[in-house]
């Protein structure tokens, strides 16, 4: 089982860049979400239900955390796509094997 585990682990992390989206896609809903969490607690600032200190805190973890994801995962879709250039598959074989 362990085996047959690393290799699908293997099989998705190498032959796409699917996860690193999926970090980026993350990184910019949770960012979001931290947006909307500054919106709710506004809201309970201005009609006087709200913990002082406690809700600056939540949004800018929550915000700082979803910033982190999003840049990662720019930076590994960039690292990903360098590592795909470098492979320096040829073009034209592909073209011949479809023309036939």
């Amino acid at each position: 089982m362990k085996k047959m585990l690393a290799f699908a682990f293997e099989g998705i992390t190498s032959l796409s860049i699917g996860p690193i989206r999926f970090i980026s896609a993350l990184g910019l809903g949770i960012f979001g979400v931290s947006l909307i969490m500054l919106l709710y607690f506004l809201i309970r600032y201005f009609t006087g239900k709200t913990v002082i200190g406690w809700a600056s805190i939540a949004v800018s973890i929550w915000a700082i955390g979803g910033l982190q994801l999003l840049c990662l995962g720019i930076i590994g879709e960039y690292i990903g796509k360098v590592y795909l250039e470098t492979k320096a598959r040829p073009k034209f074989i592909i073209e011949e094997f479809l023309n036939k």
